[in-house]
């Protein structure tokens, strides 16, 4: 049990990396698209000052009215009658800015002030948190216009809602007496229903036959029970049994009374002691043979004598059970008629039961349907007449407060307005950037590799900028000061070196990729030098006939090399360059060939490789990417195993996972992949960066 919560923690932390995963990505692709925000923001800015620019200027007004409490009145019967103030205030809003008030508006503007220039205005009424006080502001073109709008507007309000009372309360009213009307009718007819029902049944009587009933009923069911046990007993148990029984005293099993079953076993056997008396004399005539045959012959006088008054006791006893099972039958038979009685008598009273409770349940509902309705009847009585008192004492719910201030030029709505269009800007850009991310598949992180592929990731390979002259990575060495860079290639080789059975490597490795520029060469040189380092025979092969640039790292020749060898125009041990790292030779592509694949798919290209594998310890051999040509999906199968090389932020999951199943469909043995170029501020690479660790002295590391 207290091991349960390790799924619950790994779980936290796959969404933990994931999450970071999903973090660094987007971060990567605003690093690369940084752009998109400025510009964005800019062109939002630039259509929202245009707008501005081309707008009319605004001039705002603004007023206040209040809600005035509402009388609440409370009727004899204890309803009280209130309204929901949050409901309510949102209700008032809403009609401020109804059509129809606008309408007035405009139409008492027009004829108070026919001189003024009618313009647009649009008003927006807003409550004040904690406050039930309304704040009303018009935002219009024409000064003098948007105030007496803004005005109108609230007088217009006040009336209209004079008028709705009015209306409101004389078709509620009459609405509320056409209902009661219909329901005292309904009620009187409910009346009548129950006295027809009354003088055709007695409730009383009814009550009493149910009860009667009910108790009878039981009574029946009960004897029932009992005469089936009885005669279940009878049947079930045989003569001996039921004598054996009488003699016991004929007690039952489930608390039962004796006289309950002896009932039946005393009507069975009458002479239940003459039938036992005569058993008991023939066992002990049985027990006197037996002790005289010991001493007589079987025909001596004596033992004849016993043996007649044996044959005439069991005859005896004989007549006896035929009396019994007589007796049996004629008790069982008796029990079932009993039975079939009973079975009537219950039918009876259960016909008689139904029909008082469908009468019971018809009163019931009568009487249920009369009360509902006299309830209703009563809440109506008293809704009208709180309505009536309403009408006569509520006064107005809403009061001007402040009547519309003389209109003034808007300038912080323009303001605001550049302001909002700046975020939304904003938001538009990293929601582009978002988008943009999930339709990007390139690989970036571990997280990916581990998501997308089924393959195990043999290392992470730090990016590195610096280049040298020709305009390449220098290669790792023993004096190199790119400790990341550096450990990441000996990472290489340790999984590549515990993947194997009993710490031994394949004789020889491919390292290829999908596209070009994902860094398989620098990969295959830089493990190379790893490999031989670590003491072991290494031949570098450069396999890309076609672009291979193996020997630009090591300043050799491209020719002659595997090419020539391939074709018989050299012979390989002359190929063979040494090279500055110890135990690290070199067999350069030679000169660009046309036709790599059938080079690769020849008799010589197996010769060779098994010479090459029993001189040397290790052949390490780069070749093409798998989807710029078909040379890899020849020369792989020839392989122990493949490393295959993906770039972090380069290399589309679609084609890796593409190239990965052409290599499997070669029935190739894919080690695992190393993702190259990582950036070392990504949040799942924390692999060698303590370069402390690797410059301080040995006294101060300590």
């Amino acid at each position: 049990m207290n091991e349960a919560p390790a799924p619950i923690q790994e779980n936290r932390s796959v969404r933990s990396a994931r999450f970071q995963n999903h973090l660094h990505r987007f971060k990567n692709q605003l690093r690369r698209r940084w752009w998109v925000v400025p510009l964005a923001v800019l062109a939002a800015l630039g259509i929202q000052a245009y707008r501005l620019s081309t707008a009319p200027p605004a001039f705002i007004s603004i007023g206040r009215m209040i809600v005035n409490f509402k009388v609440t009145t409370t009727t004899g019967t204890g309803n009280t009658f209130t309204e929901e103030w949050s409901q309510f205030l949102g209700t008032q809003g809403t009609l401020m800015k109804s059509p129809l008030v606008l309408q007035r508006a405009v139409e008492r503007v027009r004829s108070l002030k026919p001189d003024l220039k009618q313009v647009r205005v649009d008003m927006q009424p807003s409550v004040l948190p904690k406050t039930t006080i309304f704040f009303l502001q018009a935002t219009g073109e024409e000064q003098e216009y948007t105030t007496a709008y803004l005005q109108a507007c609230m007088e217009e309000y006040i009336i209209l809602k004079k008028e709705m009372r009015g209306t409101a309360s004389e078709s509620t009213l009459s609405g509320i007496m056409a209902e009661l009307a219909r329901m005292d009718k309904d009620l009187r007819r409910g009346e009548d229903e129950l006295l027809a029902f009354q003088s055709s049944n007695s409730v009383v009587i009814l009550e009493e036959v149910g009860s009667t009933a009910a108790k009878r009923l039981g009574e029946l069911t009960s004897d029932q029970a009992r005469l089936q046990s009885e005669l279940q007993l009878l049947k079930s148990l045989s003569l001996e049994q039921n004598l054996e029984r009488q003699k016991s005293g004929g007690t039952r099993s489930g608390g039962d009374k004796p006289e309950d079953s002896g009932s039946a076993l005393n009507t069975l056997v009458g002479t239940d002691a003459d039938y036992m008396k005569i058993k008991q004399e023939i066992q002990l005539l049985k027990y006197s043979q037996k002790d005289a045959a010991e001493f007589l012959r079987p025909k001596h006088p004596k033992m004849i004598e016993l043996q007649e008054r044996i044959t005439q006791k069991e005859k005896l006893l004989d007549i006896f059970k035929d009396q019994s099972r007589e007796q049996l039958g004629s008790r069982q038979s008796s029990i079932v008629l009993q039975i079939e009685s009973l079975e009537k008598g219950i039918a009876e009273c259960q016909t008689r039961s139904l029909d008082v409770s469908r009468k019971m349940a018809e009163y019931q509902k009568i009487k249920a349907n009369n009360t509902r309705l006299q309830g209703l009847y009563d809440r109506l009585q008293a809704t009208m007449q709180t309505l009536a008192t309403d009408r006569d004492i509520s006064p107005e719910t809403v009061t001007i407060l402040e009547p519309a201030s003389p209109a003034r030029a808007s300038t912080d709505s323009a303001v605001r307005s550049l302001l909002i269009a700046g975020v939304v800007g904003l938001v538009l850009a990293l929601a582009l950037i978002l988008l943009l991310d999930r339709f990007d598949d390139r690989l970036t992180s571990f997280t990916d590799l581990q998501d997308i592929f089924d393959e195990p990731v043999l290392a992470q390979v730090p990016r590195e900028i610096i280049l040298n002259q020709t305009g390449k990575l220098d290669l790792i060495h023993p004096e190199d000061d790119r400790h990341a860079f550096a450990e990441a290639y000996r990472n290489l080789r340790s999984s590549l070196l515990y993947m194997g059975e009993n710490g031994k490597l394949p004789k020889l490795l491919l390292v290829t990729s999908s596209i070009p520029g994902e860094g398989k060469s620098v990969t295959a040189a830089n493990l190379a030098i790893t490999l031989a380092e670590a003491g072991a025979r290494v031949l570098l092969v450069d396999g890309d006939l076609r672009k291979g640039t193996l020997h630009e790292y090591y300043g050799k020749s491209a020719a002659p090399g595997l090419t020539e060898i391939l074709a018989r125009e050299a012979d390989w041990k002359a190929v063979a360059h040494s090279t500055n790292t110890p135990n690290l030779s070199i067999i350069t592509r030679g000169r660009a060939a046309r036709n790599p694949s059938e080079l690769f798919l020849g008799l010589t290209t197996k010769s060779l490789l098994g010479e090459l594998n029993a001189y040397y310890d290790l052949v390490l051999m780069d070749s093409a990417p798998v989807m710029a040509a078909d040379d890899v999906a020849t020369l792989a199968p020839l392989a122990d195993g493949v490393v295959f090389v993906i770039r972090a932020n380069f290399t589309s999951a679609r084609i890796a996972r593409a190239a990965l199943d052409l290599l499997y469909q070669r029935r190739v043995n894919i080690l695992g992949l190393t993702l190259n170029a990582v950036a070392a501020d990504s949040s799942e690479y924390y692999y060698y960066k303590y370069k402390s660790y690797y410059t301080d002295s040995p006294k101060r590391a300590k």
